[in-house]
């Protein structure tokens, strides 16, 4: 029987792990056994951030609307109560695109939150 060798395999595998390190720093570009272990903990990286993406944008809308809101003479959680006991139901994505672009349109909702309050 003859001698199977796993060259062509192996080379795949050492090219494909490399052409994933393209742009790191030093021997983690280089260096088959330090850019595998970089590749993984860059994928560990990746994972975690796409769910970490989310929470950072909620909390970047919401400062945004807590900016427009104290503007409109309103902390960020009465405009929120608000908006619920008016039953007007903004996301806070498009309540932070409001305050940023159009701060009429905002203004309108804050007095909307306040007439609710009352």
């Amino acid at each position: 029987m003859a001698r199977v060798k796993g060259g062509t395999v192996t080379r795949k595998r050492r090219k494909r792990v490399l052409k994933l390190a393209k742009g790191y720093y030093g021997s983690k570009r280089a260096l088959f056994k330090t850019a595998k272990q970089q590749v993984m903990k860059s994928g560990q990286y990746a994972y975690r951030d796409r769910r970490q993406k989310k929470r950072d944008f909620r909390k970047l809308w919401i400062t945004r609307i807590n900016a427009a809101a104290r503007l409109n003479d309103l902390s960020y959680s009465r405009l929120m109560h608000g908006l619920k006991v008016a039953g007007i139901e903004v996301n806070r994505k498009m309540l932070s695109d409001l305050a940023i672009n159009d701060e009429k349109a905002f203004a309108q909702l804050a007095d909307k939150a306040k007439e609710a309050l009352k």
